[in-house]
């Protein structure tokens, strides 16, 4: 699949020029998605990273703030982001997502497990997959996040603890 970017830049999108007659060719083997981490547990953090490496993912970067999440994210810029939604110093993995709309498109997911304290909508990302999970649970959802980004849609299956965000809706007015 295609990374999903912002940008025209024929290398980032996985184009190379090709030798026949000077064609951009594509080759999906040199396509890699950039993911960003958000964890302020660094165990887990460690623990995802090593998972996506392991998968053909690039990790741009561990952050613990969100401070520390948009810098990375400004400078690498991410295709998809695994945020916690409960961050060092009080941060909302929430914060993330909205502070980095000027980059572009970034899928996210949320690995958390404080799913049942908040409410999440596509205003916040694409999904929410709880903690504890195992690698191919979290591999999936980074699929599926794909998915969303790329085609508007995610298919099943759906791992354990997974869930596709939904819009907000408002609530219908109360009669006077």
């Amino acid at each position: 699949m295609r990374r999903p970017g912002r940008s025209s830049d024929p290398a980032r999108l996985g184009f190379h020029f090709g030798t026949l007659a000077g064609d951009l060719v594509a080759r999906p083997e040199d396509c890699v998605l950039k993911v960003l981490i958000a964890e302020d547990d660094l165990m887990i953090a460690d623990l995802v990273e090593e998972i996506l490496i392991e998968h053909g993912y690039e990790v741009c970067g561990i952050a613990r703030t969100v401070a520390e999440a948009v810098v990375l994210a400004q400078h690498d810029k991410p295709d998809l982001a695994v945020l916690d939604l409960r961050l060092a110093d009080g941060d909302l993995g929430t914060d993330i997502e909205a502070q980095l709309l000027p980059l572009g498109r970034i899928g996210v997911l949320y690995a958390t497990g404080n799913i049942s304290q908040v409410v999440l909508t596509t205003a916040d990302g694409d999904a929410c997959l709880s903690k504890p999970y195992r690698s191919a649970d979290l591999l999936r959802g980074l699929e599926i996040v794909e998915e969303i980004v790329a085609t508007g849609k995610a298919l099943p299956p759906f791992p354990q603890g997974f869930q596709v965000l939904s819009a907000a809706t408002v609530p219908p007015a109360v009669a006077a």
